[in-house]
């Protein structure tokens, strides 16, 4: 039987045996290893730490604008909500969270007295004995003719005038476009137009408002609006309700005790569309924060001529302002410490103002990400009520600043506009379905969660 050979041959055997070194004279070298070792793991652990030591206080104190822009966001983020303010103020300086909250606390109160005035009011020149205005008689023959030889293309003319003339942001080559390619639309002619793509399995239409915006849908009977708003983070809805005259703060069945989602109050007052109107006191019967049910108003709220809630009380450098609605269907901005106007019908409190009388009130100490409602009224008197969605992180959805949604509502020539409770709550309801997803993941597609109001455009009556 051969023999296996651990080597090719004596030779080469030889030579591994004296290139091999006795245990002896490894041993230190081993020893030597494994000495340096643990210091140059240390080494690097305390150059990491430095490193992210050093970024860390270049970060809190810092005046590269870049930087500061973004700390300021995120402490207004972190102290703008109740759960998570902790995030601000254990992992950054409290001079630091103080110094922004400063400065925020200044920019509110260069607001000083602002409040609504839709311009100079008209001098009364009513005589004290007014005459009797002369009545003449209508010449109906005159006045039936044109209808009377009138055409159904005639009609259809006259009908499509005013549907432009209604809906002036619409950009009109677009909209004859859609209309082409769905000549449905028009099976009950231009008065009766009846677009809805705005639910959240939709992708909206072809249609483009001048501003560029995508149009959601249109009703011309209703007289409503909804477009897609976008930008850097954020996505949102803006309806633009035309008849001001029909859009109220509707109370849920139970305020003062349970909310109700905001597609439920809107059903429940023939609405055709809803958003969320007054902050609630979000504690629960067992004192937990975060877990209210929505039934107990935060500050002053009126539905429909009836007071509801207590005042916010303003504080040194935080001012809460209330939205009245007047019987004369405008928006009108004023401090909460002021009387509720006479002739108020509906109202809610919150804060801040971004547009009084036409002027943006922009900050740059306004800067935190928060999904958003926020309502206005333009120079033609329609109601502006947008609802921006947020913390949809899969996305990159975070919400928006106040100041952006000013700029949006100023595309729209709004003259007032404030901002209300947004957050967790933002949501908007459109005949019969959301149109906004909610922030909560849990309740991001059934009308995230139970309010006290909502701000409700009725349909028109038959």
């Amino acid at each position: 039987m051969p023999q296996m050979k651990l080597f090719g041959n004596s030779r080469s055997a030889a030579r591994v045996a004296g290139k091999r070194k006795p245990d002896s004279e490894q041993a230190p070298k081993e020893k030597k290893q494994k000495k340096k070792k643990p210091l140059k793991v240390l080494a690097i652990w305390l150059t990491v730490i430095l490193c992210l030591e050093g970024l860390y206080f270049f970060c809190c104190y810092t005046s590269n604008a870049f930087v500061a822009k973004w700390r300021t966001i995120y402490i207004q983020t972190a102290m703008s909500t109740m759960r998570h303010q902790w995030l601000a103020t254990y992992l950054l300086p409290e001079s630091v969270v103080d110094d922004v909250m400063r400065k925020r606390t200044e920019s509110m109160e260069a607001l000083g007295d602002k409040e609504s005035s839709w311009g100079a009011k008209p001098e009364d020149t009513t005589p004290t004995a007014p005459e009797e205005p002369e009545v003449k008689p209508v010449d109906t023959a005159v006045t039936e003719l044109p209808t009377e030889t009138m055409t159904p293309e005639d009609e259809q003319a006259l009908a499509k005038e005013a549907f432009y003339e209604l809906f002036w942001e619409l950009d009109q080559p677009t909209m004859e476009a859609y209309v082409e390619e769905n000549p449905s639309v028009l099976d009950n002619g231009w008065e009766n137009i009846n677009i809805n793509e705005a639910g959240l399995d939709d992708n909206g239409t072809s249609i483009q408002t001048t501003m560029g915006e995508q149009v959601l849908a249109i009703n011309a009977k209703e007289q409503i609006m909804l477009v897609r708003v976008t930008g850097s983070g954020y996505r949102g809805v803006l309806a633009i309700a035309k008849d001001p005259s029909r859009l109220n703060v509707e109370n849920s069945a139970g305020v003062g005790t349970y909310g109700q989602l905001t597609g439920d109050i809107a059903s429940a007052h023939n609405g055709i569309l809803a958003t969320t109107c007054s902050g609630f006191i979000d504690i629960d019967a067992q004192g937990n924060w975060g877990n209210g049910n929505g039934g107990l108003i935060a500050g002053y709220a009126m539905s429909n001529g009836h007071g509801y809630g207590t005042h916010y009380n303003s504080y040194a450098g935080f001012q809460y302002y209330r939205l009245e609605i007047h019987e004369d269907n405008l928006i009108y901005i004023k401090k909460v410490d002021k009387e509720v106007s006479e002739d108020c019908r509906d109202a809610t409190e919150f804060q801040p103002p971004i547009i009084i009388d036409g002027e943006l009130l922009v900050s740059d100490y306004w800067v935190e990400t928060n999904p958003r409602v926020c309502i206005g009224q333009s120079d033609k008197y329609e109601m502006l009520l947008l609802v921006v969605e947020g913390r949809i992180y899969t996305e990159g959805i975070l919400g928006t600043d106040v100041n952006e949604c000013a700029r949006i509502l100023q595309k729209h020539n709004a003259q007032q506009a404030m901002n209300v409770d947004g957050g967790t709550s933002a949501m908007m309801w459109y005949d019969g379905e959301y149109v906004i997803r909610g922030s909560n993941p849990n309740t991001r597609y059934t009308g995230s969660r139970p309010v006290p109001n909502a701000f409700v455009y009725h349909r028109v009556e038959e």
